[in-house]
């Protein structure tokens, strides 16, 4: 996108976290996830779940 004045706006791309859960898998059962977005907020998005994890290890 430009502007009148020549300058070009740039458009966040939002973080998306999508799981994955085969047919017949138990719902509890991690299954897959896709991570897409910006590399530092997909990052900050596997520190987080990498916490999470050890917390409730």
């Amino acid at each position: 996108m430009t502007r009148a004045t020549g300058q070009i706006m740039k458009v966040q791309v939002p973080l998306r976290v999508v799981r994955v859960v085969e047919a017949g898998q138990a719902r509890a059962s991690v299954g897959r996830m896709v991570i897409s977005g910006r590399m530092a907020d997909v990052c900050a998005e596997l520190d987080r779940l990498a916490a999470r994890e050890a917390a409730l290890s």
